[in-house]
């Protein structure tokens, strides 16, 4: 009796389903609320609804109105932000919308580009936003002189002009003189908004505790420090104080036990800027560590199915509950105030975004064979239900391949990978096949679903990826690969294509296709200068010269230094440790026909990092292709606008089809 054949995922298909996130309770935890981001291919953009869970009940609360959740601002009504035709330039429209029934009215307009704002009392709350330290005050400034000072900008728009570094990041554009200051915003009688920082300090975390906020962040000239200083603000006295003066860690988090202050921090001297963060107590210019956790506490699972931001932790004072990354996959974690560790849920798959009420814990999960959607859980982990449906009808009748998992040993490490098999898979065929490498380089793959490798197999491929040495999940021992880039790394993935080639030898090892993004696109350079062994290669925003990515990136002054194990970025023994590491080195070796893909608004991996070893092979006539997307960044495959993201996959589809077929 022959098999069923189920429906095959599109390459189009990335355009289809709906990314939920930013999932929150209500302040009575009766009502849960998120954004649901959707494509529009025709516009080329991305729309947002705002739905609303109650009883178990999923609803959309908003259709005409392109708009995104921001918070709660009491049991019964949203805020919500979006953006109209007649908003002035800078500024942030926030509306009101009652659960129990209405439009969506507006509330206020505030004064500059929010980030976050966060409840002190009603009618008053601290909010972050982007200021231009040169103007710090333009916040204040009437109708009339935004409308100038933006005209103005617009005779300049032919130039710009850096003198600061970093002078732009991922995602932002060009930020030079731009900085996230802290503001107090009265909503009562009237609005009034009152800017708290200096004009070049740079705000990090912000929290809200009593009448107090609390904050982290630096002073920011010519060069931004890696370090943070805590300080705290009282609403009630207007007073300001500096909690914690020094510059000697990097902290990413302030949370509360009772009264007592508390930050995930490090001082990154054991495992440099990667180093997992430790629970600190924080008193009068003490930084006391506690407690190093095994893992990192966030969602480093990757995946090209979750768009939305969200909260990844959760604390009330009594306990710290967050998301953290277990070798493959996520799990939930409690922490009390002797901060002791209890695991209150972990299943395969992917979690991200969680909230927390009295009794229930939400999140947004992802597991091998569907796309994300909201799920809930009892406060102590027990009883998970799926909560909403989103992309239940996308993937009806399709077939979504399962992952076959493929132990195996390397470099002395036991180390674990998956195979994704086509439909009605035949032992007796051969099979083109596809290495796919994640990026990070801390960060794992699972078992989750992933539409780009999903993809693959719907077209015939064997799909193959795995968790080498430098992946996220195992600690930070595990995780450091400072100076060894292109070494134990690369010799874990020749050894996992072994492993796999062994258990499926009906693979044709002459159609062996490789690809990569980030550290995964690094990897593929690396790969093509030091084996001839895949017929075909596709690097992703990737990196070639550690010189250069160093001197051009946005993270690049310290990353790369860092991540080369040198002492600086000059001097003949750091820059001949950081070419010896560097894929252009080796780029006289390759033979392998290699497509580079690449956006020219990414200042993570900048084109220039493509664009090097393109020329490189070009240069020697080896067969290799350029696909450049203008106006996209880093996240591309992520992320990107919805007709980039299918003509991204196209571009890799013929690529891998013109060497196999």
């Amino acid at each position: 009796m022959p098999k069923k054949t189920l429906g095959a995922i599109e390459l189009e298909d990335i355009t289809k389903y709906r990314f939920p996130g930013n999932l929150k309770y209500s302040p009575d935890g009766k009502l849960l609320a998120f954004n649901a981001t959707r494509s529009d291919v025709e516009k080329n953009c991305y729309h947002s609804d705002v739905f609303l869970i109650r009883d178990g009940s999923c609803t959309q609360v908003t259709y005409s109105m392109d708009a995104s959740f921001v918070d709660f601002e009491n049991d019964t009504t949203l805020i919500l932000r979006r953006r109209t035709p007649e908003a002035q330039p800078g500024t942030t429209e926030l509306f009101l919308l009652d659960v129990n029934g209405g439009e969506a009215k507006p509330w206020i307009t505030l004064p500059f580009g929010m980030n976050r704002i966060r409840k002190v009392a009603d009618g008053l709350y601290a909010a972050t936003g982007s200021i231009d330290s040169e103007d710090p005050d333009a916040y204040k400034d009437d109708a009339d002189t935004r409308k100038k000072k933006a005209e103005e900008k617009k005779k300049d728009a032919d130039y710009q002009v850096v003198d600061e570094v970093p002078y732009w990041f991922n995602g932002a554009g060009f930020t030079n003189k731009r900085r996230t200051a802290l503001f107090l915003v009265k909503t009562a009688p009237a609005l009034e908004v009152r800017r708290l920082t200096a004009p070049k300090f740079n705000v990090g975390d912000m929290k809200v505790h009593g009448t107090k906020v609390f904050y982290t962040g630096n002073v920011k000239e010519m060069n931004q420090a890696r370090t943070a200083k805590i300080f705290s603000y009282d609403t009630k006295t207007n007073k300001a104080e500096t909690i914690y003066g020094k510059n000697d860690h990097k902290i990413s988090t302030l949370l509360f036990f009772g009264n007592d202050l508390y930050a995930m921090a490090s001082d990154m001297k054991q495992y440099g800027t990667n180093e997992t963060d430790s629970f600190c107590k924080v008193s009068k210019n003490k930084l006391e560590p506690l407690c190093k956790p095994e893992v990192r506490l966030a969602n480093t699972v990757g995946s090209d199915t979750v768009h939305g931001a969200g909260d990844g932790n959760f604390n009330d004072g009594k306990y710290y509950i967050t998301l953290a990354t277990i070798e493959d996959h996520n799990a939930v974690f409690c922490y009390d105030k002797k901060l002791k560790k209890t695991v209150l849920w972990e299943a395969s798959g992917m979690a991200d975004c969680l909230t927390v009420s009295d009794d229930k814990i939400a999140l947004i999960y992802q597991p091998w064979d569907k796309v994300a959607e909201v799920y809930e859980m009892n406060r102590d982990g027990s009883d998970m239900k799926q909560l909403t449906d989103l992309n239940g009808e996308m993937l009806k009748g399709r077939y979504v391949a399962k992952p076959n998992v493929v132990d195996y040993k390397s470099e002395g490490y036991d180390l674990r990978g998956w195979v994704l098999l086509p439909q009605n898979f035949d032992k007796k065929k051969k099979y083109p096949a596809v290495l796919d490498i994640h990026g990070g380089p801390r960060t794992v793959y699972g078992e989750t679903f992933f539409h780009e490798m999903q993809l693959w197999a719907a077209r015939g491929y064997v799909v193959f990826f795995t968790n080498i040495k430098g992946s996220d999940g195992r600690g930070d021992d595990f995780a450091d690969i400072r100076d060894d880039y292109g070494g134990t790394d690369f010799r874990n993935l020749m050894d996992f294509t072994d492993a796999v080639l062994k258990k499926y030898p009906n693979i044709d090892t002459t159609k062996i296709c490789e690809t990569g993004g980030s550290y995964g696109g690094f990897m593929t350079n690396w790969i093509i200068g030091h084996t001839d062994r895949f017929c075909c290669a596709a690097s992703q925003r990737s990196i070639s010269n550690w010189i250069s990515f160093s001197f051009i990136s946005d993270i690049g002054l310290y990353f790369g230094p860092d991540q080369n194990g040198t002492k600086g970025l000059f001097g003949d023994a750091n820059t001949e440790q950081m070419w010896n590491h560097s894929p252009l080195k080796y780029a006289e070796n390759v033979k392998t026909p290699t497509l580079f893909i690449h956006s020219d608004e990414d200042y993570r991996c900048p084109l220039p990092e493509g664009m090097q070893m393109m020329q490189a092979l070009a240069y020697r006539n080896i067969e290799t292709r350029m696909c450049i997307f203008h106006g996209e960044n880093h996240e591309l495959s992520r992320s990107g606008k919805p007709q980039h993201r299918i003509r991204r996959l196209q571009e890799i589809a013929d690529w891998f089809d013109k060497h196999t077929k």
